[in-house]
Protein backbone atom coordinates (compact mmCIF):
# COMPACT_ATOMS: atom_id res chain seq x y z
CA UNK A 1 0.00 0.00 0.00
CA UNK A 2 0.74 3.44 -0.78
CA UNK A 3 2.44 4.97 2.50
CA UNK A 4 0.27 8.37 2.15
CA UNK A 5 2.50 10.44 4.22
CA UNK A 6 5.78 9.76 1.30
CA UNK A 7 4.66 12.57 -0.85
CA UNK A 8 7.23 15.02 -1.79
CA UNK A 9 6.52 19.25 -2.45
CA UNK A 10 6.09 20.34 -5.78
CA UNK A 11 8.77 22.58 -5.86
CA UNK A 12 8.92 25.57 -8.40
CA UNK A 13 11.53 24.28 -10.38
CA UNK A 14 9.61 21.39 -11.45
CA UNK A 15 6.24 23.16 -12.16
CA UNK A 16 8.66 25.65 -14.51
CA UNK A 17 9.01 22.48 -16.52
CA UNK A 18 5.83 21.64 -16.33
CA UNK A 19 4.54 24.69 -17.55
CA UNK A 20 6.92 24.94 -20.19
CA UNK A 21 6.18 21.51 -21.36
CA UNK A 22 2.36 22.76 -21.10
CA UNK A 23 3.46 25.51 -23.34
CA UNK A 24 5.51 23.59 -26.10
CA UNK A 25 2.41 21.48 -26.45
CA UNK A 26 0.06 24.30 -27.06
CA UNK A 27 2.24 25.61 -29.36
CA UNK A 28 1.94 22.05 -31.27
CA UNK A 29 -1.80 21.62 -31.32
CA UNK A 30 -1.76 25.49 -32.64
CA UNK A 31 0.82 24.67 -35.39
CA UNK A 32 -0.80 21.12 -36.46
CA UNK A 33 -4.44 23.08 -36.54
CA UNK A 34 -2.71 25.65 -38.74
CA UNK A 35 -0.87 22.81 -40.73
CA UNK A 36 -4.73 21.14 -41.11
CA UNK A 37 -5.87 24.18 -42.62
CA UNK A 38 -3.33 25.37 -44.87
CA UNK A 39 -3.73 21.67 -46.22
CA UNK A 40 -7.55 22.01 -46.71
CA UNK A 41 -7.29 25.17 -48.37
CA UNK A 42 -4.65 24.18 -51.07
CA UNK A 43 -7.27 21.13 -51.53
CA UNK A 44 -10.07 23.59 -52.33
CA UNK A 45 -8.03 25.42 -54.98
CA UNK A 46 -6.79 22.39 -56.92
CA UNK A 47 -9.07 21.59 -60.00
CA UNK A 48 -11.84 18.43 -59.45
CA UNK A 49 -10.38 15.45 -60.02
CA UNK A 50 -11.87 13.16 -63.11
CA UNK A 51 -11.15 9.91 -61.28
CA UNK A 52 -13.21 7.87 -59.22
CA UNK A 53 -13.18 9.66 -56.12
CA UNK A 54 -11.63 8.37 -53.21
CA UNK A 55 -13.62 6.19 -50.49
CA UNK A 56 -11.64 5.59 -47.69
CA UNK A 57 -11.83 8.70 -45.57
CA UNK A 58 -9.91 7.18 -42.79
CA UNK A 59 -6.64 9.23 -43.04
CA UNK A 60 -8.42 12.80 -42.30
CA UNK A 61 -10.40 11.43 -39.42
CA UNK A 62 -7.38 9.54 -38.25
CA UNK A 63 -5.69 13.09 -37.71
CA UNK A 64 -8.77 15.03 -36.61
CA UNK A 65 -9.35 12.34 -34.15
CA UNK A 66 -5.57 12.55 -32.81
CA UNK A 67 -5.36 16.63 -32.96
CA UNK A 68 -8.89 16.01 -30.63
CA UNK A 69 -7.39 13.68 -28.53
CA UNK A 70 -3.78 15.59 -27.88
CA UNK A 71 -6.33 18.71 -26.90
CA UNK A 72 -7.69 16.38 -24.26
CA UNK A 73 -4.94 15.35 -22.98
CA UNK A 74 -3.58 19.06 -22.51
CA UNK A 75 -6.32 20.58 -21.23
CA UNK A 76 -5.84 17.92 -18.69
CA UNK A 77 -2.62 18.80 -18.01
CA UNK A 78 -3.54 22.37 -17.89
CA UNK A 79 -5.79 21.46 -14.95
CA UNK A 80 -4.14 19.59 -13.16
CA UNK A 81 -1.30 21.86 -12.84
CA UNK A 82 -3.99 24.55 -12.13
CA UNK A 83 -5.51 22.72 -9.08
CA UNK A 84 -1.65 21.82 -8.11
CA UNK A 85 -0.95 25.69 -7.66
CA UNK A 86 -4.44 26.83 -6.43
CA UNK A 87 -4.11 24.18 -3.08
CA UNK A 88 -0.45 23.98 -3.02
CA UNK A 89 -0.39 20.42 -3.30
CA UNK A 90 2.05 17.64 -5.40
CA UNK A 91 0.85 16.84 -9.28
CA UNK A 92 0.80 13.39 -8.01
CA UNK A 93 -2.13 14.07 -5.35
CA UNK A 94 -3.80 16.70 -7.84
CA UNK A 95 -3.75 14.44 -10.69
CA UNK A 96 -5.19 11.22 -8.38
CA UNK A 97 -8.25 13.82 -7.42
CA UNK A 98 -9.00 14.94 -10.53
CA UNK A 99 -8.75 11.89 -12.79
CA UNK A 100 -10.56 9.42 -9.67
CA UNK A 101 -13.35 12.07 -9.51
CA UNK A 102 -14.03 12.08 -13.32
CA UNK A 103 -13.72 8.39 -13.31
CA UNK A 104 -16.36 8.18 -10.87
CA UNK A 105 -18.68 10.69 -12.81
CA UNK A 106 -18.29 13.79 -10.07
CA UNK A 107 -16.48 17.17 -11.81
CA UNK A 108 -13.17 17.55 -10.47
CA UNK A 109 -13.82 20.95 -8.86
CA UNK A 110 -16.27 19.38 -6.76
CA UNK A 111 -13.88 16.62 -5.88
CA UNK A 112 -10.95 19.20 -5.30
CA UNK A 113 -13.53 21.31 -2.81
CA UNK A 114 -14.66 18.27 -0.90
CA UNK A 115 -11.28 17.16 0.03
CA UNK A 116 -10.30 20.60 0.92
CA UNK A 117 -13.46 21.46 3.47
CA UNK A 118 -12.71 17.24 4.66
CA UNK A 119 -9.06 16.99 5.09
CA UNK A 120 -7.52 19.89 4.19
CA UNK A 121 -5.37 17.45 1.73
CA UNK A 122 -3.98 15.82 5.23
CA UNK A 123 -3.68 12.16 3.83
CA UNK A 124 -3.37 11.06 7.78
CA UNK A 125 -6.65 13.16 8.61
CA UNK A 126 -9.35 11.06 11.44
CA UNK A 127 -11.86 12.71 12.56
CA UNK A 128 -13.61 12.22 16.07
CA UNK A 129 -16.22 9.94 14.70
CA UNK A 130 -13.75 7.62 13.02
CA UNK A 131 -14.30 9.06 9.62
CA UNK A 132 -10.55 8.91 7.84
CA UNK A 133 -8.42 10.08 5.02
CA UNK A 134 -8.23 12.63 2.14
CA UNK A 135 -12.42 12.34 1.58
CA UNK A 136 -13.04 11.42 5.73
CA UNK A 137 -14.85 8.43 5.00
CA UNK A 138 -15.89 6.29 7.74
CA UNK A 139 -15.21 2.21 7.77
CA UNK A 140 -18.76 0.88 7.37
CA UNK A 141 -19.57 3.34 4.83
CA UNK A 142 -16.13 2.69 2.43
CA UNK A 143 -17.13 -1.59 3.66
CA UNK A 144 -20.56 -0.75 2.06
CA UNK A 145 -18.78 0.00 -1.32
CA UNK A 146 -15.72 -2.73 -1.03
CA UNK A 147 -16.58 -4.96 0.90
CA UNK A 148 -13.94 -6.34 3.65
CA UNK A 149 -11.67 -3.44 3.70
CA UNK A 150 -9.44 -2.47 6.16
CA UNK A 151 -8.80 0.95 8.22
CA UNK A 152 -5.58 0.96 7.30
CA UNK A 153 -6.50 0.70 3.61
CA UNK A 154 -9.17 3.37 3.64
CA UNK A 155 -5.84 5.45 4.31
CA UNK A 156 -4.55 4.30 0.82
CA UNK A 157 -4.77 7.84 -1.10
CA UNK A 158 -6.66 6.24 -4.06
CA UNK A 159 -8.96 3.90 -2.40
CA UNK A 160 -10.01 6.36 -0.14
CA UNK A 161 -10.43 9.45 -3.13
CA UNK A 162 -12.29 6.80 -5.06
CA UNK A 163 -14.67 5.46 -2.04
CA UNK A 164 -15.32 8.79 -1.28
CA UNK A 165 -16.51 9.80 -4.94
CA UNK A 166 -18.39 7.13 -5.30
CA UNK A 167 -20.12 7.52 -2.36
CA UNK A 168 -20.91 11.40 -3.14
CA UNK A 169 -22.27 10.22 -6.47
CA UNK A 170 -24.27 7.74 -5.26
CA UNK A 171 -25.92 10.72 -2.68
CA UNK A 172 -25.85 12.88 -5.99
CA UNK A 173 -28.07 10.30 -7.58
CA UNK A 174 -30.07 9.57 -4.49
CA UNK A 175 -31.49 13.05 -3.97
CA UNK A 176 -31.42 13.82 -8.07
CA UNK A 177 -28.17 15.83 -8.25
CA UNK A 178 -29.48 18.56 -5.39
CA UNK A 179 -25.94 19.26 -4.35
CA UNK A 180 -26.79 20.83 -1.01
CA UNK A 181 -29.26 17.73 0.06
CA UNK A 182 -26.32 15.24 -1.38
CA UNK A 183 -23.17 16.93 0.08
CA UNK A 184 -25.15 17.24 3.69
CA UNK A 185 -26.10 13.67 3.93
CA UNK A 186 -22.11 13.44 3.14
CA UNK A 187 -21.51 15.05 6.26
CA UNK A 188 -24.31 14.26 8.13
CA UNK A 189 -25.14 10.74 7.19
CA UNK A 190 -28.37 10.67 4.68
CA UNK A 191 -30.49 8.85 7.52
CA UNK A 192 -30.27 12.00 9.34
CA UNK A 193 -31.35 14.31 6.34
CA UNK A 194 -34.17 12.32 5.11
CA UNK A 195 -34.99 12.31 8.97
CA UNK A 196 -34.86 16.02 9.35
CA UNK A 197 -36.99 16.49 6.00
CA UNK A 198 -39.63 14.01 7.03
CA UNK A 199 -40.30 16.16 9.81
CA UNK A 200 -40.67 19.24 7.67
CA UNK A 201 -37.04 20.66 8.79
CA UNK A 202 -33.97 22.35 7.37
CA UNK A 203 -31.25 19.62 7.22
CA UNK A 204 -28.90 22.90 6.53
CA UNK A 205 -25.97 23.19 8.68
CA UNK A 206 -23.25 25.73 6.52
CA UNK A 207 -21.12 22.59 5.41
CA UNK A 208 -22.70 22.52 1.66
CA UNK A 209 -22.70 26.69 1.42
CA UNK A 210 -18.78 25.65 2.42
CA UNK A 211 -18.02 23.26 -0.06
CA UNK A 212 -20.42 24.87 -3.17
CA UNK A 213 -19.80 28.97 -2.98
CA UNK A 214 -19.74 29.96 -6.25
CA UNK A 215 -19.08 26.43 -7.61
CA UNK A 216 -20.48 26.41 -11.20
CA UNK A 217 -21.58 22.39 -12.04
CA UNK A 218 -19.62 21.61 -15.56
CA UNK A 219 -20.84 17.99 -17.32
CA UNK A 220 -17.84 15.09 -16.94
CA UNK A 221 -18.29 13.50 -21.05
CA UNK A 222 -17.23 10.30 -22.03
CA UNK A 223 -13.80 11.32 -23.34
CA UNK A 224 -12.83 13.05 -20.15
CA UNK A 225 -13.72 9.72 -18.61
CA UNK A 226 -12.22 7.75 -20.73
CA UNK A 227 -9.13 9.46 -20.88
CA UNK A 228 -8.88 9.85 -16.70
CA UNK A 229 -9.35 6.07 -17.01
CA UNK A 230 -6.45 5.39 -19.18
CA UNK A 231 -4.47 7.46 -17.13
CA UNK A 232 -5.42 5.34 -13.85
CA UNK A 233 -4.82 2.38 -15.30
CA UNK A 234 -1.03 3.09 -16.54
CA UNK A 235 -0.26 4.19 -12.80
CA UNK A 236 -1.16 0.96 -11.19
Amino acid sequence: MTNPTSKTPYGPERLLVRGGALLAGAVLLSALGGWTRRVREADASRPPVTTAPATDAAPGRTFDGQAAHLKLRLDRAEAILAYSTRYQIPADLAGSIYDIALTEGIDPELGFRLVKIESEFRPAARSNRAAVGYTQVQLPTARFFQEGITEEQLYDRDTNLRIGFRFLKTLLKQYKYDYHLALLAYNRGPGRVDSILAYGGDPANGYSDAVLHDFRPRRVTAKQQALSAEFMGSAQ
